[in-house]
């Protein structure tokens, strides 16, 4: 069950690390559970008023005497530990909330948490080592002169945060903007923002000063278009579609705001005749895929097999499809673990467009090899399912999917893989880049030398050998073209929440003598 507790007394909206009840002029939206299409909670849906509000209260915390510069790296660390420990105390209910809110299977929900946790530890390192940096000297050829290099928090931060990884992902900019000593206001997704609450809930426990962290619940519009556009804002780092990340860079345009952009992807898996393990290759592919029923940006949808071995890997690709147990997502496996292999996606509009592209797929003459719909009814008490219930797509193949199709070069963010053969390595490379997009891509070969030259063509900004989708907080993520801009994780996630001043002093009374004595 949700943790009800938490959701009886829900406040969804923090300002100043004191909760309130609701958003100016008391508007709500509701919270559905995907797998059910019941109602979990109403949330609050923030105005424009609140987002003043929130980014006047981190405004306040920045400029204030216990945060910004003039906080230390450690007093940040302890506060980013206690959060960790706070989450990791509360491992079973955040991760039961974020299931039920997303869909997402409980054992995923729960990895997710875990590595919340390690991103919170990992920042925290990061700050005691910045609070521990000495002014970095830069030569110049002029004696009279002394120049430094120092880094600091460049402000308050607009977070706008995706559906797929509500948590995590939120934690992965939260964490190191904090870590800087900046101020964020965060804005989750309206489709899953149930544990980005629970967590603003912690912030004053944990040490945090009023206003470092203000979380908003509400709507794109108005919530996320008037955090986007706000003058009271430093930066805007949104991960999202290349829609409303296009909307998010034009508000930001009218001010002074930098912008970070982590946007979709269409990854590409080139799978190469000499691959030594045709199982755990399968095993990859459909990570790459069916992994979060397919919500994943770095998800890799297009499929490139060499010839040889297409009709081999295809047939054990359906083997593994039809194993998948597409269930609710607390419900407990074969193996007795409890989790579903995929649960539904998050909204009955993502479904529907889901369903939309495999339906326009097979009218461009694709055809389809599993799936391409809902999960039958008949199976759905044996998956913990309703019946006629829940946002759910089976795992879905496709062939015969040209080059220049709908379903091979847009977004789709659901189980659908797309396969295409080729004979070539350039061949494949170039079917692999020719996209708009480029975040990650994945290359299979039992050639290492092979692996990394295509790893060095690829136009992406992530790349796998023999494997797909590893990610880890210790490592940059981000992408080239439609993609977006900036990195994300490990020290390069801290750096995107630093500035760079310049200090320069003259010795003793020494002038240039411009203007005389």
């Amino acid at each position: 069950m949700v943790p009800t507790g938490f959701l009886k007394n829900l406040h969804p909206i923090v300002f100043d690390a004191a909760v309130v009840d609701a958003c100016r002029g008391g508007a709500t939206f509701e919270s559905l559970n995907p797998a059910t299409e019941e109602l979990i909670c109403s949330c609050a849906n923030a105005q424009a008023e609140d987002v003043d509000k929130a980014v006047a209260a981190a405004r306040a915390c920045f400029e204030g005497p216990n945060w910004g510069f003039k906080s230390t790296g450690a007093q940040r660390a302890a506060c980013l530990r206690a959060m960790g420990k706070a989450i990791e105390d509360d491992k079973d209910a955040f991760a039961r909330l974020e299931s039920e809110d997303c869909g997402k299977p409980i054992k995923e929900s729960v990895d997710d948490m875990d590595q919340a946790v390690e991103a919170l530890r990992f920042y925290a390192d990061l700050a005691e080592n910045l609070g521990a940096e000495e002014p970095e000297e830069i030569a110049v050829p002029d004696d009279s002169f002394r120049t430094r290099v120092v880094r600091e928090p460049i402000g308050v931060i607009g977070a706008i945060t995706p559906w797929n990884y509500p948590l995590l992902m939120a934690v992965q900019k939260v964490a190191p903007a904090l870590a800087a000593g900046c101020t964020v206001v965060l804005k989750p997704s309206e489709l899953a923002p149930l544990t980005c609450a629970r967590m603003a809930t912690l912030a004053e426990a944990a040490g945090l000063p009023a206003g470092a962290l203000n979380v908003l619940t509400g709507e794109g519009s108005p919530a996320g278009a008037s955090l986007s556009a706000h003058r009271g804002v430093d930066k805007v780092s949104f991960t999202g579609s290349v829609p409303t990340g296009q909307k998010v860079m034009a508000a930001a345009a009218g001010g002074p705001a930098g912008v970070h952009l982590e946007l979709g992807g269409k990854g590409a898996m080139i799978v190469f005749d000499d691959i030594e393990d045709i199982d755990a290759t399968v095993d990859w592919i459909c990570m790459g895929i069916f992994f979060n029923s397919g919500q994943v940006c770095s998800a890799t949808s297009r499929l490139l097999l060499h010839s040889k071995i297409h009709d081999k890997v295809v047939a054990k690709i359906l083997e593994r499809a039809a194993s998948v147990t597409v269930g609710g997502p607390l419900r407990a496996d074969d193996k007795g673990a409890e989790g579903a292999c995929m649960g539904p996606l998050v909204s009955g509009p993502q479904r529907d467009k889901v369903l939309g592209f495999i339906s326009r797929a097979v009218d461009a003459g694709a055809k389809v090899l599993c799936g391409g719909g809902p999960p039958p009814d008949a199976d759905a008490a044996s998956t913990d399912r309703k019946p006629g219930k829940g946002y759910y797509v089976s795992p879905t193949v496709l062939t015969g999917v040209k080059e220049t199709d709908e379903a091979w070069t847009a977004e789709i963010f659901g189980p659908v893989l797309c396969v295409r053969q080729f004979e070539e390595e350039d061949e494949a490379l170039a079917a692999a880049n020719n996209s708009e997009f480029g975040l990650a891509a994945s290359v299979m070969s039992a050639d290492k030398d092979r692996c990394e030259r295509v790893a060095r063509a690829l136009r992406v900004g992530i790349v796998w050998q023999n494997c797909s989708q590893p990610a880890f907080i210790q490592a940059p993520w981000g992408g080239y073209k439609k993609s977006g801009f900036g990195r994300e994780l490990g020290r390069w996630g801290l750096e995107a929440f630093l500035g760079v001043k310049q200090i320069t002093s003259c010795a003793g009374s020494f002038s240039y003598e411009w203007y005389g004595k």
